[in-house]
C-alpha cells in the first residue's frame, strides 16, 4: 500500500482487537518514529501491551474499547509544536496503515500512566494516537467541498476564484487529498490559498480556522501533509 492509498483506506478506528502487535511490525514502527522525532524535533513513544490509559471515563465515553497499544506524541514547548505534531505524527498514522494498522488521534479520552513515557525539560504531551489491529477499518465522513476549503489570489478575468478555473491540476489534488484528513470532530477548519508564482515557483498558503474546541493548529499539520501528498511537494512551496 502506497502513502497516497493509505490517506484513501485509512478512517479513525476506537476499537481494537487484543492482539499483539507483530514483532517486524514494531521494529518498523519503532524504526520509522526514531526518523521523524528527528526530523520535526519531537519524541514521540510507543508504548505496548499496556491497557490502563484507555480504561478511564473519558475513554469509554470516547467509545474506546481494547486499546492496548499507543504512541505517546510529546515534545519541546513551543508556538508551533501542535503543528509539528499534527504534521509529522500523520506521517506515522498512513506509515502504520501500510503496515496493516489501524489508529485514532486522540486529544482528551486517555489517562497519563506514571512509568509509560519520559519526558525530557520543558517537554509536553500534545495528544496520544492509539494503534493496533482494529475490529473494523472504520468508516469515512461527510467531507466538505473542495471550494469551501481553497481559494486562488490569482485575477482571473470574471468573478470566478474556483479552484478548477484559476489553478493548477496538482492544487486541486492537493485540496482533494486534504479533505480525507482527520480533523476533531470532523470540522475541517482549514483552508488552502493559491497565491501564484515567484522566481518560477508556485506558492501555496495554508491557514487554520477559529474553533471553540481547539486543537485547529494539529488539524492544519495533518492537512498541511496530505496536502504535500497529493499536489507533490515538488510543485509548490508554502509562505
Amino acid at each position: 500500500m502506497t502513502i497516497q492509498e493509505a490517506i484513501v483506506a485509512r478512517h479513525s478506528v476506537r476499537a481494537y482487537k487484543e492482539q499483539p502487535l507483530a514483532a517486524e511490525v514494531v521494529k518498523a514502527l519503532e524504526k520509522k518514529i526514531a526518523e521523524l522525532n528527528r526530523e520535526g524535533h519531537l519524541h514521540m513513544q510507543l508504548v505496548l501491551n499496556e491497557p490502563k490509559a484507555f480504561q478511564g471515563t473519558l475513554a469509554k465515553y470516547g467509545k474506546f474499547r481494547g486499546v492496548g497499544n499507543y504512541i505517546v506524541v510529546a515534545g519541546q514547548n513551543a508556538d508551533d509544536l501542535d503543528v509539528r505534531v499534527g504534521y509529522y505524527g500523520e506521517q506515522l498514522v498512513l506509515f502504520a496503515q501500510t503496515l496493516g494498522l489501524n489508529t485514532c488521534w486522540v486529544g482528551l479520552s486517555y489517562s497519563k500512566v506514571p512509568g509509560t513515557y519520559k519526558l525530557e525539560k520543558d517537554e509536553k504531551i500534545a495528544c496520544y494516537i492509539a494503534i493496533g489491529y482494529g475490529e473494523t477499518q472504520g468508516v469515512g465522513h461527510k467531507v466538505k467541498t473542495a471550494d469551501q476549503v481553497s481559494r486562488s489570489a490569482v485575477r482571473t478575468p470574471g468573478p470566478s476564484r474556483n479552484v478548477s478555473d484559476t489553478t493548477p491540476l496538482w492544487f486541486r489534488q492537493g485540496v482533494e487529498a486534504a479533505l480525507l484528513a482527520p480533523t476533531a470532530v470532523n470540522q475541517q477548519k482549514f483552508s488552502f490559498e493559491y497565491v501564484g508564482m515567484k522566481d518560477g515557483r508556485h506558492q501555496v498558503r495554508a491557514k487554520k480556522g477559529f474553533s471553540l474546541i481547539g486543537y485547529t493548529k494539529m488539524d492544519l499539520g495533518i492537512a498541511k501533509y496530505h496536502f504535500e501528498v497529493g499536489a507533490g511537494k515538488e510543485n509548490f512551496e508554502w509562505i
